[in-house]
């Protein structure tokens, strides 16, 4: 069988994933051409991500400990909110599960029961990441007992991948793309053409040019849904700083009256960045805000993104498919940009056509793709709806605005039954929307009738033997900080 001609347009964290996974993947079935060109930068701020990305790296066969020496990465257990209930409130959400399940209903049902009878212990306390990553510690447990993804360097991530997918055959030109050629009968793309005059054929295009979504949108005019009438930020800024103290195994989300700020604690730097609403602060009062609340020496200028929250209507249109920016952008408020890339470029390997492309694969793959945007899309906006925030404009209209009923079923049943259900193959757990929707103040009104069975004795059991577990554990773990330096630290000379 002739190799498929796969040419991946842009580099970045997108375009080296992808050219990465589909060359050991696929081998000599795929002949992998990338082009990017060192003129034009990348947004290169996705440093926090979720678990999904373990699984990535093993299919790809990467060892960790020298995966995070290269990109210079910490543990993560979780998010920390701060001020998104309400200004000076906290909550966390984690990675883990939260006590034990039965089949029939999840543990908040028995917490919510145990509350009836008396025991007043915090939902957080069953949770063996979430104290864990409060107590700053870690360790890689027996059976993966300790659910974890990464806080890393994107750019140092996107070299890491180049190296191994040149080393498994990929080929890397540089350049700019002057024009994308359209075969005149078919409308499919037939090439790419440089400024230099070099012209790339290929089979497949993958379009990796972020933003400015140059094949599948300006050549192959896709379309594009704007969800910014639910997600109302359009705007962020980035800078890096010096680490002051020991990395901690979380990132942090704090609210503004305007939207929020993160911060991402790496090896020795922490990632830092504002994002707001444009129409309630400007981005000069944006800038002085985000470098008025960052710790350690400012080590880069500014970085100023502008963005529109949404989904390109296809993720796949004729012989193109958008990975990243290209394909749609969620603002990184749980950490799902990079998740996203890895979800489509892992669905186009399962989908990769043997000959011509199958528009029933094309019309699955963007089914799949959509659906998991939806569905991310909800649960951010979650954050925004469920607030008891009315101490500006933007927390104004953002707690009165419309939500899709999608959202609407999933707050109100909670709400009402504390019950959460997860479909197909949805992304994010019911523990953590469970966090989330406790997190932000909703306290079901009723729960699962199934917890009654349990005596006030064997309740009692229940909730003080998952305590004990879980603050047993986390006693025995050592320092986050100092177990990355064992593991896989970096001199702070060579970061």
């Amino acid at each position: 069988m002739k190799a498929r001609r796969i040419v991946i347009a842009g580099g970045g964290t997108a375009g080296w994933m992808a050219a990465a996974a589909i060359a050991r993947v696929m081998g000599r079935a795929a002949e992998v051409t990338l082009v990017e060109s060192d003129a034009i930068g990348t947004v290169g701020v996705g440093e926090s991500t979720i678990p999904p990305l373990i699984t990535f790296n093993r299919l790809l066969g990467i060892n960790e400990a020298e995966f995070m020496r290269a990109t210079q990465a910490t543990f993560k257990l979780g998010i920390a909110f701060d001020g998104w209930k309400r200004a000076g409130d906290s909550y966390f959400h984690s990675f883990g599960l939260t006590g034990t399940d039965h089949w029939a209903a999840g543990f908040q049902h028995y917490w919510l029961d145990g509350q009836t009878r008396g025991h007043g212990q915090p939902y957080d306390d069953y949770c063996l990441e979430l104290i864990a990553a409060r107590e700053g510690k870690f360790a890689h447990l027996p059976d993966e007992r300790m659910n974890y993804a990464y806080q890393l360097d994107s750019a140092l991530y996107g070299r890491f991948l180049r190296r191994m997918a040149e080393a498994d055959g990929a080929r890397r030109i540089e350049g700019k793309i002057a024009q994308v050629e359209l075969d005149g009968a078919s409308g499919d793309i037939a090439a790419l053409r440089l400024e230099s005059g070099t012209r790339i054929e290929g089979d497949l295009f993958l379009d990796c040019t972020g933003f400015r979504a140059l094949l599948i949108e300006q050549a192959l005019h896709t379309g594009f849904d704007d969800w910014t009438h639910y997600l109302p930020c359009d705007a962020a800024i980035a800078v890096q700083t010096e680490s002051v103290a020991p990395a901690v195994p979380f990132t942090r989300a704090m609210a503004h009256d305007a939207g929020w700020q993160w911060r991402i604690p790496l090896q020795h730097r922490v990632g830092n960045g504002i994002v707001y609403c444009s129409r309630y602060l400007d981005h000069d009062a944006a800038l002085d805000r985000l470098l008025g609340n960052v710790e350690g020496r400012v080590l880069t200028q500014p970085n100023r993104i502008r963005f529109v929250t949404g989904a390109r209507r296809k993720q796949w249109h004729r012989n193109c498919i958008a990975l990243g920016l290209s394909g749609g952008f969620m603002e990184p408020l749980e950490s799902t940009s990079i998740h996203l890339i890895q979800r489509a470029i892992l669905r186009l390997i399962r989908m990769m056509p043997a000959g011509d492309v199958s528009p029933r694969d094309i019309a699955e793959f963007n089914d799949q793709q959509h659906t998991d945007m939806l569905q991310i899309r909800d649960f951010l906006i979650l954050h925004y709806k469920v607030t008891e925030r009315r101490d500006s404009p933007f927390w104004r209209q953002c707690a009165t605005m419309e939500i899709p009923d999608s959202l609407a079923q999933k707050i109100e049943l909670f709400r009402e039954t504390g019950r959460v259900f997860r479909k197909n193959e949805e992304l994010f757990a019911e523990n953590s929307w469970v966090q989330v929707m406790l997190g932000q103040g909703i306290v079901p009104r009723s729960h699962h009738p199934i917890a009654a069975k349990l005596g006030d004795d064997d309740m009692t059991r229940l909730l003080s033997t998952l305590r004990q577990n879980v603050a047993t554990t986390v006693r025995g773990l050592p320092p986050h900080a100092a177990y990355v330096a064992q593991y896989c630290g970096v001199a702070p000379d060579a970061a």
